[in-house]
């Protein structure tokens, strides 16, 4: 009796797993090929937790990388801004080629707290013909006493 109950207890989960299951994303998305962007990455040099708000410093890694399997772009600009919106660091002193599905990283260490929870990446790139758009993306990691967090923000082009 007992393993008929959880027979019939094992068959209902499952239709319900089934019923509430989020329909699968499709692997073949049409994307806008662009010749050039001006995008927009969030940051955080530190975020606040608990009920003092105490903040908690990060590390942040912004990667930027080609998905175009033949094609390079040419980043001309990388500058990191904090959050009222003020430069704090231009990262680019020369354009990077990035060949195709190269990537290159910029690091804000994360004893840097100059560019606040509201910090961000204005990142410039072009390229000589219409390709796939870069994921550009920011990855913020940190680890205080027992506490550790770790997320990632992706890009918004602002303007092509």
């Amino acid at each position: 009796m007992l393993q008929s109950k959880n027979s019939q207890l094992l068959f209902i989960v499952f239709l319900l797993l089934l019923l509430f299951q989020a329909p699968p994303l499709p692997a073949t998305e049409v994307l806008s090929l662009t010749k050039g962007q001006t995008v927009y990455i969030p940051a955080y040099s530190h975020i606040y937790h608990g009920n003092k708000e105490t903040p908690l410093l990060l590390s942040v890694t912004l990667s930027i990388r080609n998905i175009d399997p033949n094609s390079s772009f040419t980043v001309t600009a990388v500058n990191y801004h904090e959050t009222d919106g003020p430069l704090v660091k231009e990262y680019m002193k020369e354009p990077v080629v990035l060949g195709p599905l190269g990537s290159e990283r910029f690091v804000v260490p994360q004893k840097d707290n100059t560019g606040g929870s509201g910090a961000n990446f204005i990142v410039e790139w072009h390229s000589e013909k219409p390709i796939n758009p870069p994921i550009i993306e920011s990855v913020m990691i940190g680890t205080q006493s027992q506490l550790g967090i770790s997320f990632t923000s992706r890009g918004q082009a602002v303007q092509q």
